[in-house]
């Protein structure tokens, strides 16, 4: 049964929901404006294969909010020290879109911290690259939506292809990512840059494309690979960039048989 559980780590309150498994520990980083509850229905098949601990990004879920720095580099410190301080040895870090290039900026920081790295969809924006592709009326409408307070039938607008149950759960916690830390992370995947950190990773890592988005394409995967010359790549071919949601058992197949 998952649970949830707060640790104070880099300053603030982090949340977690803990989904217990027999394998290798997990910290799931979620992506932009997913609270760590909507990642349940993954966390649950991860632990079947994983211990797996899945973080509410700060500002999002129940994890501190406020005037707190919501900046790549707060984000990546965060993950560093609540695996040191939720006592979860060296984990596998498995990011989801702004959880990977999170992923990606820790593992630069500390790369003692971590065993291995699964980078599902990062976005591959930045300094001088093409913009992100999704624009920020998307993230901002709906927040202000959810905010109002909506239903699942409001969340179809921005969510179509997904299940009434996801959308719901989604309805229900949106309200929760406050919307300058999002605006902040957004404006990050067009200023950070990701690509200078790869050349510094040296764990095991895998990279994890949703073949039916246009975020990563294969000349930002031939450029990662040259960076990274280490790193797997599995595409999940028919899958938008919330792959889970659009493949489950695609997304599952790309990720479960990962080792650090």
């Amino acid at each position: 049964m998952a649970f949830g559980y707060n640790v104070h780590a880099n300053g603030i309150r982090q949340h977690l929901i803990h989904y217990p498994g027999e394998g290798e520990t997990m910290l799931l980083i979620p992506g932009i404006t997913s609270p760590a509850i909507t990642w349940g229905f993954v966390a649950e098949k991860l632990a079947e294969r994983f211990d797996v601990h899945v973080l509410d990004v700060r500002g999002r879920g129940l994890s501190q909010a406020g005037e707190l720095d919501y900046s790549l580099d707060a984000m990546a410190k965060d993950a560093v020290e609540v695996a040191k301080v939720a006592g979860l040895g060296k984990p596998i870090v498995l990011g989801h879109s702004m959880g990977a290039r999170n992923a990606i900026r820790a593992a630069r920081l500390a790369p003692d911290v971590f065993s291995g790295l699964v980078l599902v969809d990062p976005p591959v924006s930045g300094p001088g690259r093409r913009e992100y592709p999704s624009k920020w009326p998307w993230y901002e409408d709906s927040i202000l939506m959810a905010d109002r307070g909506c239903s699942a039938e409001d969340m179809k607008e921005f969510c179509p292809t997904w299940t009434e149950e996801q959308r719901a759960l989604r309805a229900e916690w949106l309200h929760t990512c406050q919307l300058d830390a999002i605006d902040t992370a957004f404006k990050g995947f067009h200023t950070d840059d990701i690509h200078q950190d790869l050349p510094h990773l040296t764990l095991p890592m895998r990279l994890v494309v949703a073949g039916a988005a246009p975020v990563i394409g294969e000349e930002d995967v031939a450029e990662i690979k040259e960076l990274a010359p280490g790193i797997e790549v599995r595409t999940v071919a028919n899958a938008g960039h919330m792959i889970p949601w659009d493949d489950f058992d695609g997304f599952l197949e790309a990720v479960m048989d990962f080792s650090a």
